[in-house]
């Protein structure tokens, strides 16, 4: 049986930061208030137009051209990406998850279901691998 160790070596610290950075621009506005688990997944699930706006960037686009993006189009699903980002980084805080160990648990999970063996080079969902 083949395993999969997967290392995640993005530092830790510099999503805590983005989350204080983000808490403190709350506080700022007094909008900690707002920024309740439900509150927030709730907002996280109005982002869907901003998801939807990351998708008409590649609509359209062949899969070469969806690699190449114009300088303007790349900066346009940076900043949807961005608005996501902050939402889950938010959440996170406010229900303390440690987003790193919760990313790090999620891969090794996946690489559980998706063996190297059984899906290399294959797109299918884990219960339907043989």
């Amino acid at each position: 049986m083949l395993t999969t160790t997967i290392s995640v070596e993005t530092p830790s610290n510099e999503i805590k930061q983005l989350q204080q950075a983000l808490a403190e621009f709350a506080h700022q506005r007094n909008w900690d208030q707002f920024h309740t688990p439900k509150n927030l997944a709730m907002a996280l699930s109005g982002e869907v137009g901003e998801v939807g706006e990351l998708l008409e960037i590649f609509q359209w686009l062949t899969p070469e051209q969806s690699q190449q993006l114009s300088p303007e189009k790349k900066q346009h699903a940076s900043e949807e990406i961005a608005d996501v980002m902050m939402y889950l980084l938010r959440l996170a805080d406010k229900c303390d998850i440690n987003v790193m160990q919760a990313c790090q648990e999620k891969i090794q999970q996946n690489a559980e279901k998706y063996p190297i063996s059984k899906c290399y080079g294959s797109a299918k969902k884990y219960n339907e691998l043989n």
